[in-house]
């Protein structure tokens, strides 16, 4: 198939970017849409020209660094996949392909395609962890856990982190993910001890970071790769209510006594 590919340019997070237009040919239904930007890439090196810098690492929908704005959707057309996923036969021959990055404060591009999301990062290093000692590995049988809440911890620990839920959403919000990974501990004795502390200090970052407030629009739901539930921000919401509510009762006995 043929293709016309308007592709977003921009040298980095300060320069100015522009679309430029690119045709691809005798692309095959069954190539992947990162393959075909490296087939793209190819013909511009060999003509001498810039290629397109665009982001991937494992091309098997685990690291979620192949996020891409497709034709007006995180990730493309299809649904629950990531881009590396996704297949040209999603396309028509002589289809026109508009491919951007992400578009949110928090993410300032890189180049091109490529946008910095160490923001998400600097969330999980506020609190998306347990520093507490567990001890060593049980036998998964001893750990008393309903089976109800082991499977929705690792419903939200399927979480890959690739934004799509910030892209989806008019507010850039970045609830989503920061509600997935206080999930995955709340949910979990391990992860008890510092519930409170935890999502306090997670959503205080991502407030600082520059991300929006929920929309309540499910947008964020509808785009996740992994259909990440938007159950997960409602229990974040009421975690953070409950922290903030055991702070102050703190504050209050501190002071009396």
């Amino acid at each position: 198939m043929d293709l016309t590919l308007k592709i977003w340019k921009q040298k980095d997070s300060k320069s100015k970017g522009r679309f430029e237009t690119y045709k691809v040919k005798n692309i095959s239904p069954n190539c992947s849409f990162l393959e075909m930007l490296d087939i793209l890439n190819e013909q511009l090196i060999y003509k001498g020209d810039e290629p397109v810098v665009f982001d991937h690492d494992c091309r098997e929908g685990i690291c979620g660094m192949c996020s891409l704005y497709i034709n007006g959707r995180p990730h493309g057309p299809d649904k629950a996949i990531t881009v590396c996923q996704m297949h040209m036969r999603n396309f028509h021959d002589g289809q026109t392909v508009i491919i951007e990055p992400w578009r949110s404060r928090a993410f300032p591009v890189i180049r091109d395609l490529m946008v910095d999301r160490s923001a998400f990062d600097k969330i999980i290093q506020a609190g998306g962890y347990t520093s507490i000692n567990t001890g060593g590995a049980q036998d998964a049988n001893a750990i008393l856990i309903p089976k109800v809440d082991a499977d929705m911890a690792m419903d939200a620990a399927a979480c890959i982190g690739c934004g799509s839920c910030v892209a989806a959403c008019k507010n850039s919000s970045a609830m989503l993910f920061v509600s997935a990974k206080v999930s995955q501990l709340a949910l979990l004795p391990q992860g008890k001890a510092e519930a409170f502390e935890r999502v306090q200090k997670m959503v205080e970052t991502m407030d600082k970071l520059g991300f929006g407030n929920c929309t309540n629009t499910f947008a964020c739901e509808a785009e996740c790769p992994k259909e990440i539930k938007s159950w997960n921000i409602a229990k974040m919401n009421r975690e953070f209510i409950a922290a903030k509510m055991c702070s102050e009762k703190r504050k209050e006995a501190n002071f009396a006594g």
